[in-house]
């Protein structure tokens, strides 16, 4: 038979979720029950010299802390190891194995730092563990250099060498590419060990390839339960179980593990989020490290696709896997400037809006209180119609400016019923829109302001695009302005909570704003507004 093995990484894998802090008495149940599945090798969390010892976590600043957890545990059959991410234990922490509650110790190291934890690898099975020499992101390695590491863990001669995918960018060709080379270079007493993670929905389908694939050398395939673990997760060790006992003549025991699902990891099911996800997908899909995708989400205006579009034109390509912050800054002001000119775009503008009166709408309740002000303007001057951010009920709009991704997306089933040709939606960059309707796009960062908080006001921006083409007047309706004891907009949706606290301040700007930057327009106001008062006056519209 195969020698196969199974290795179980809930408690140190998982804890990147609750900080480690399982409780006592979960740490204590899940050990238990992944012994009495017959898991064949359990680990127990890290050693980690920079965190003081708590009884409730699996992250412990030595290894004679592990004793003090588990040590009256009766501990079977099975292996049990800790983790070490190199750096962060020095070997003086280790007492020799013989003293120990530890049969091994998996040290994880980044390729840049692969001599020197080879080193540490070499010193730890002095002490007399078995060492597993864990390659963190191995799909970043070369082919030449998964070569020399194998090279130099023949030196080494660790119990295991395992390939650790650690941004989940693996499918099964890649991952038996690497191992090809690996079990071409190792010699053959080494055991190679594959660690998945679950960016793109392959952990399972990557460990399956891994175990079914034809060879001599023996392997560890490592899950945790429910495929709890650091983002995306981890292949579930159930599923793993099920497998094994099926095609590879394991007799682990289910019913343990599926106990300390419902007893522990169900619990944390509850309080922490893991498994496939959007950003985690797009991160394995762009090949960079998740970090740039949870900056970049953070970011208010910023599409899934226009994120994607970013993560793709991450360079130097080096950079991707190695979070740089600045440059992932540096990316997203590059994508607000927008890709290339749009120069053709304000002349087309230009062109149809010359010689037409032009009527702008914005959200207020007076577009309705006032509508009959708003039917009889637009009966008698037969205007343009621009409206912003928003498609009025009841009222035609020949063009609507989109500048939030949230707003478009309000708009979107009535653009799709629209007749086809019937309103025109110009777009700045960051809105992604449907191909059903024409649509104008144009740069954003030019419409802003970038001191104030409120910089991309979208009235101000179309007075801007207007300005640039030249427009000498307009009319306006549903431009309210703000109020701090009433509702902002005729949809309570749209509302903001800060424009309540801030409104005095923001009407002066908008006032300021209209007298100053925009003086060249001439603005007729048809319904009542407070950007046209000298003073704020907190009053319903009529």
């Amino acid at each position: 038979m195969r020698d196969i093995r199974l290795l179980d990484c809930t408690l140190r894998d998982g804890g990147y979720l609750n900080d480690w802090n399982f409780g006592h008495q979960h740490l204590l149940s899940i050990y238990g029950r992944l012994v009495d599945a017959s898991v064949d090798i359990v680990e127990i969390g890290f050693l980690d010299e920079r965190r003081p010892f708590d009884r409730n976590r699996s992250i412990v600043p030595d290894e004679e802390c592990v004793s003090r957890i588990w040590g009256k545990v009766s501990r079977k059959a099975p292996m049990t190891v800790g983790m070490i991410d190199y750096g962060t234990l020095s070997i003086e922490r280790l007492r020799p194995q013989k003293e120990s509650f530890l049969d091994g110790i998996r040290v994880i190291f980044k390729k840049e730092r692969s001599r020197e934890a080879m080193d540490y690898c070499m010193a730890v099975k002095k002490l007399g563990y078995k060492v597993f020499s864990q390659l963190v992101s191995v799909t970043a390695y070369s082919d030449d250099e998964l070569r020399e590491v194998a090279r130099r863990a023949n030196e080494v001669g660790p119990y295991a060498l395992s390939m650790v995918d650690t941004y989940g960018l693996m499918d099964p060709e890649k991952l038996l590419h690497i191992f090809g080379i690996l079990d071409e270079e190792l010699d053959p007493q080494i055991r190679i060990g594959f660690h998945a993670h679950n960016n793109r929905q392959l952990a399972f389908a990557n460990s399956l390839a891994f175990l079914k694939h034809e060879t001599e050398r023996s392997l560890i395939v490592d899950g945790t339960i429910f495929g709890m673990g650091k983002s995306a997760g981890n292949a579930p060790l159930e599923l793993l179980m099920d497998h094994m006992n099926a095609c590879c003549g394991k007799e682990y025991d289910m019913a343990s593990v599926l106990e300390a699902m419902e007893e522990s990891i169900l619990e944390f099911r509850t309080r922490f989020v893991w498994g496939y996800q959007l950003p985690f997908f797009l991160s394995a899909r762009n090949r960079c490290h998740p970090a740039y995708v949870s900056l970049f989400r953070n970011k208010e205006e910023l599409s899934v696709a226009g994120l994607d579009r970013m993560l793709s034109g991450i360079e130097p390509e080096a950079k991707k896997l190695l979070y740089d912050k600045e440059l992932a800054e540096e990316q997203y002001r590059e994508y607000l400037a927008g890709e290339g000119d749009d120069g053709a775009a304000y002349a087309e503008l230009k062109k149809r809006f010359a010689g037409r009166k032009l009527l702008l709408v914005g959200p207020g309740k007076n577009i309705r209180l006032q509508k009959d002000a708003v039917g009889s303007f637009i009966e008698r001057e037969k205007p343009l119609v621009i409206s912003v951010n928003y498609l009025p009920e009841d009222l035609h709009c020949d063009y609507v400016l989109a500048t939030r991704t949230n707003r478009y997306q309000q708009m979107m089933e009535k653009l799709q019923t629209m007749e086809e040709g019937s309103c025109t939606v110009i777009a700045t960059e960051n809105v992604e829109c449907l191909r059903t309707h024409e649509v104008i796009r144009l740069q954003r960062e030019p419409l802003l302001e970038r001191e104030e908080r409120f910089c991309d006001n979208s009235f101000l921006m179309l007075l801007r695009i207007l300005k640039k083409i030249g427009v000498k007047e307009a009319a306006c309706a549903g431009f309210d302005g703000y109020s701090r004891v009433e509702e902002n907009y005729f949809n309570p949706q749209m509302e903001y909570v800060f424009v309540r606290e801030e409104a005095e301040g923001m009407n002066r700007h908008m006032r300021e704003a209209i007298a100053g930057e925009f003086s060249s327009i001439r603005l007729d106001f048809i319904t009542y507004s407070r950007y046209t008062e000298v003073e704020d006056t907190d009053r319903a519209g009529f």
